[in-house]
């Protein structure tokens, strides 16, 4: 990671696996609202407590990993946020089940379309993403995003 204009500038690469989409989701989920220098601190521990972000895994977590989790400080403890990365992980299943695979359904069924209809589309497919959030999960899977300032498509400008 490198430092832009005083921001954090993620890694970019397009993901191997679905579970690293999955991966990149969540850093976008928790990012929302909270220094991202605290949340890339705790997150060796966030990647053991949710088993390495594996889909399936993590889609089969129920009340008492929410527990678990919240117990562990060496996590983003916001209940909202690590329920929103448990039904992500179930609606990245059920991507997998339409599109063969998440990368598929990234470059097949996203790319082609504008930027502004990508954060609409991704706004109301997964929990507690907002426009920031999805610029940021879309710049690191390696997807053309606008400049920064031009991140949120409902900002007049």
């Amino acid at each position: 990671m490198r430092r832009q204009h005083g921001y954090v500038i993620p890694h970019r690469a397009v993901p191997r696996t679905d579970d690293r989409y999955l991966e990149v989701l969540a850093q976008s989920v928790f990012q929302a609202g909270f220094s991202w220098e605290v949340v890339r601190r705790k997150w060796p521990t966030t990647r053991r407590a949710f088993r390495n972000f594996r889909i399936d895994a993590v889609a089969r977590f129920g009340w008492h990993d929410v527990q678990r989790l919240l117990a562990d400080p060496g996590v983003v403890r916001n209940r909202r946020k690590l329920q929103a990365v448990i039904e992500n992980a179930r609606v990245l299943q059920e991507i997998r089940r339409q599109h063969g695979s998440v990368r598929s359904y990234v470059q097949g069924y996203l790319r082609p379309k504008p930027y502004a209809e990508k954060v609409r589309i991704l706004s109301r497919t997964f929990r507690f993403l907002g426009p920031t959030g999805i610029f940021h999960f879309l710049w690191c899977v390696g997807e053309q995003v606008p400049a920064w300032e031009h991140r949120d498509p409902r900002r007049r400008r």
